[in-house]
Order: structure tokens, then C-alpha cells, then sequence
């Protein structure tokens, strides 16, 4: 996690971003008092949605903590995917 002020951002924009997206870094600029602003890559945050989806309803989260549960049991096969 990366942590600056507006003013710091304002002279290295590139060099922030760069980090953001090329090591899934996340960036806090800070705007004063309680007041700040997060800045994630594209990929994290389309991650994130995902993530919030899945568990957006009781079902799904019980099918992934079974798969979870499974998989840590090595209680899972593999299967070969038609083309």
C-alpha cells in the first residue's frame, strides 16, 4: 500500500499510476482530515465486483464455502474440458 499527499501525486502522476497498475499496489492520496481518496488498477477492481457478486446471495456463498471446504480436504477430481 502506498500512502501520499495531492501535492506529491500532482508531480509524479505517471510514477503513482505505474505502480498502481503494475504491481497491484493500492494508492492512498490523502486530502486532509479524514479525507482521502484510493486509487486501484482497472483488474483489482473488476476482481473486487466479482468478488462482491459471488457473494452477493446466501446460495452462492454456501457453494463457494463447500468448494473451499472440499478443496481443502483434497476432496476434488479433475476433468477433461471438451473443445
Amino acid at each position: 500500500m502506498i500512502t501520499t499527499t495531492i501535492t506529491d501525486f500532482r508531480k509524479d502522476i505517471k510514477e503513482y499510476l505505474n505502480r498502481v497498475t503494475d504491481n497491484f499496489e493500492t494508492l492512498i492520496i490523502n486530502r486532509g482530515k479524514n479525507s482521502g481518496v484510493v486509487v486501484i488498477s482497472l483488474e483489482e477492481y473488476n476482481a473486487l465486483n466479482t468478488t462482491q457478486h459471488e457473494l452477493s446471495s446466501e446460495k452462492n456463498r454456501m457453494r463457494l464455502d463447500t468448494a473451499i471446504s472440499k478443496f481443502k480436504k483434497n476432496e476434488f477430481f479433475d476433468k477433461t474440458l471438451l473443445e
